[in-house]
């Protein structure tokens, strides 16, 4: 179905042990359209790409004890390539500041998202992927002073997901991003039982945008 509907760059999140059959079919179902996340790591990212991920996504493997690994992002880059290496920043609020958390966003690090944490995984990646944990799955609304970090600060590509419940949080994400995000919407889709949003409303909007 996204392949039908050309929806590239759609994510595959391999939550916990026991998916990796039902991920195969998806990348092959769709090779090249959709990037491979979950415990990804120099021994299986080779094997994701082979499988027809287009990227993978990595997280909690350049972090240890909420520090930045600088090490293993190089290590990930020099395998993989800058162009098939996606970095997820997902992140939790604190205070005023949104910190990166790792483990299934359980586990605060020390990092902040801010212009010079951006600027420096930007050196190993062609793409950012980050979720806004406090509100992702609960389909009550974006977090809308991250969106507008993300939009000011990113030098990159920027997918933000979280909170989305219907085509209005899309106009906001639009408005509020200037047009600089992309992003992500899954739990308030009919097609994974929400009732927020229609699929062939985000597509047509999807469609939308590429044509202006």
């Amino acid at each position: 179905m996204y392949r039908r509907d050309s929806l590239y760059g759609g994510h595959v999140i391999m939550l916990g042990p026991g998916n990796e059959a039902a991920a195969r079919e998806a990348f092959q179902a769709f090779p090249q359209g959709l990037q491979a996340g979950g415990s990804i790591t120099p021994e299986n990212a080779g094997y994701w790409l082979d499988q027809g991920a287009a990227a993978v996504i990595v997280t909690s493997y350049v972090f240890k004890a909420g520090q930045i690994l600088a090490d293993r992002l190089k290590e990930m880059q020099a395998l993989v390539g800058r162009d098939k290496l996606v970095i997820d920043l997902s992140c939790r609020k604190k205070g005023n500041a949104y910190y990166v958390v790792t483990d299934r966003w359980q586990k605060f690090t020390n990092t902040v998202i801010s212009p010079e944490t951006l600027d420096y995984f930007s050196r190993f990646c062609f793409e950012f992927l980050i979720h806004a944990a406090d509100v992702e799955g609960k389909c009550q609304g974006i977090a809308e002073d991250l969106v507008v970090n993300l939009a000011a600060w990113s030098p990159l590509p920027t997918t933000y997901a979280g909170g989305v419940r219907d085509l209005s949080d899309f106009l906001l994400i639009q408005e509020l991003g200037k047009g600089r995000l992309d992003l992500t919407v899954g739990s308030s889709l009919d097609i994974f039982g929400g009732s927020g949003m229609k699929y062939s409303d985000a597509v047509a909007f999807n469609r939308q945008q590429e044509a202006n």
